[in-house]
């Protein structure tokens, strides 16, 4: 038997997808096996994410481009991913620590192409 995809079933996809719900798991809502729902639903699947995406971004912009509560954090959020902001740390050390002879700090990358650090950020390495 063929699936007909119907106006519902259709706006169901896509809401779902929206909302990051598993294409499995909307396969079985939609009561369909996941080939299908993949081949009858794609624009769904795809359009769904998408439009969700860009309401979340413009209520962030209005956000952050307002006056009201919360604005100055949605500010600075918008700042940091989007126009490359970052937090900066100053560190200053004098002496031994322990006993030890020489003391390794990383700091967060800052662009640079500096010594590769143990967990794989860029960094740099003062000793």
């Amino acid at each position: 038997m063929t699936h007909k995809p119907t106006p519902e079933t259709r706006a169901l996809a896509e809401q779902l997808s929206a909302y990051g719900i598993p294409q499995d798991d909307i396969a079985k809502l939609v009561k369909v096996s996941p080939k299908t729902l993949r081949e009858h639903y794609a624009e769904e699947l795809e359009t769904g994410s998408i439009k969700a995406t860009a309401k979340v971004a413009g209520a962030l912009f209005k956000a952050a481009t307002g006056t009201g509560q919360g604005a100055i954090t949605a500010a600075i959020f918008w700042m940091k991913t989007r126009a490359g902001w970052r937090e900066t740390s100053n560190i200053e050390h004098s002496g031994s620590i322990d006993g030890a002879s020489s003391v390794q700090i990383y700091l967060p990358d800052n662009g640079r192409n500096d010594a590769q650090t143990p967990n794989g950020t860029s960094g740099t390495v003062s000793s």
